[in-house]
């Protein structure tokens, strides 16, 4: 595979993150990663980690500081500073304001600034109701040019019916069918 610049972002489900790195790792073995991190992953310390402990572990993955302002990432379109961006996790808030074309995060702004160049942008959903209220925006998004989706499934379809992950393991393999123009098959996992 070439190497690329990729802009990996996070986003709230800090649940997901010890799942995320390694992935993020792995990528910056074989290609040049752009850090981003949402403003609330960026500032907010939970049970599953400290802010501070995510970001010194991304700068020390990638060997930058993670960007986390609507200021910073703003150039990522208009120089082209990257081929492809991921967004993973990607929350049901980040889905639902990409579909409706709102770009007041970091990540949404990213986003936004990236596919305006008709660049591919991948996206690994972690939204406890994916399959609810945010369900009209996963689909809207599954029918827009120049995204990509990491395969998903329900999580645990008996005490949270409508939530759904992707696969964080399957990230580079979609990264290299996207940069293909192409969507990973299949989508839905069992």
């Amino acid at each position: 595979m070439d190497k690329y610049k990729i802009g990996f972002a996070l986003c709230g489900s800090y649940c997901t993150y010890r799942k995320v790195l390694p992935v993020v790792r792995r990528l910056a073995e074989e290609h040049e990663i752009l850090p981003i991190m949402s403003e609330n992953a960026y500032s907010t310390d939970t049970r599953f980690g400290t802010a501070q402990g995510f970001i010194d572990e991304l700068r020390e993955i990638t060997g930058r500081a993670p960007l986390h302002t609507i200021k910073e990432v703003e150039p990522i379109g208009p120089k082209g500073l990257i081929d492809l961006l991921v967004i993973a996790p990607c929350t049901g808030n980040t889905m639902a304001k990409i579909a409706s074309g709102i770009s007041d995060t970091s990540v949404t702004q990213a986003a936004k600034s990236h596919l305006r160049n008709g660049r591919p942008v991948v996206i690994a959903v972690s939204s406890n109701d994916a399959l609810g209220i945010n369900a009209k925006n996963l689909g809207a998004l599954l029918g827009m040019r120049n995204l990509y989706f990491v395969p998903l499934r329900q999580d645990d379809p008996q005490n949270k019916p409508r939530s759904i992950v992707a696969d964080m393991e399957l990230i580079p393999e979609t990264v290299r069918e996207a940069l293909k123009e192409r969507q990973i098959q299949p989508l839905l996992k069992g």
